[in-house]
């Protein structure tokens, strides 16, 4: 088939060898280079370092290895990935508590509800007490605020008072984002000075 004018021919894909099966120092080696550049929890690194064995054993499938080979060495690779994310935590390379912390305050700050980074936090692999305490922290009428910021809604909407219409877009808006109705009505009833000034004060700590 010619090519279109102006269009490099495409190459032929070359799939990636599977190479040798991860082992412990291998997968410690990924994970020292995905902490170098994101912050995770155990159960977090624990499944980036299972996603790379079973990428794994899928190009080794791929390539025709048998299924008996490559199934002891997966589960192996496993173990190994579980171990060295537990091994990591152990001397502070990975520190679930002070992820949620940083997460929570940013996500806070950017107009989550609590609900919303509750389910967040889970999802990372956070227990359910460290989130607990974090989230009690959270000042939910300043995350809706950051939320209605964001969207120039509520006391940040371009003409003040918004419109009823604008009003019950905004409630929808919050009440989707995980927010209670009472609260939601608490911001949107906030003149702009007082919304900007609380802001201010959440942001400076």
């Amino acid at each position: 088939m010619d090519t279109p004018p102006g269009r490099k021919p495409s190459r032929p894909r070359r799939d990636i060898p599977a190479g040798k099966p991860p082992d412990a120092s291998r997968l410690r080696e990924a994970a020292l280079a995905h902490l170098a550049r994101f912050g995770t929890t155990e159960a977090g690194l624990r499944r980036v370092l299972e996603r790379r064995v079973d990428r794994w054993a899928r190009r080794a499938e791929g390539e025709g290895q048998l299924a008996e080979t490559i199934a002891p060495l997966a589960s192996a690779g496993r173990a190994a990935a579980a171990e060295v994310a537990r091994a990591l935590a152990s001397v502070g390379a990975v520190d679930d508590e002070a992820f949620a912390a940083a997460r929570t305050r940013r996500l806070a700050q950017s107009g989550r509800s609590r609900r919303a980074i509750a389910a967040h936090l889970a999802a990372k692999g956070v227990d359910g007490g460290t989130a607990g305490a974090l989230l009690e922290e959270v000042d939910e009428l300043n995350a809706a605020l950051g939320h209605l910021k964001r969207r120039r809604a509520g006391p940040f909407a371009a003409g003040h008072p918004p419109t009823p219409e604008a009003r019950l877009k905004a409630l929808a808006a919050l009440a989707r984002a995980g927010f209670s109705r009472d609260l939601a009505e608490r911001a949107l009833d906030l003149d702009p000075e007082e919304a900007t000034d609380r802001l201010l004060a959440a942001r400076r700590g």
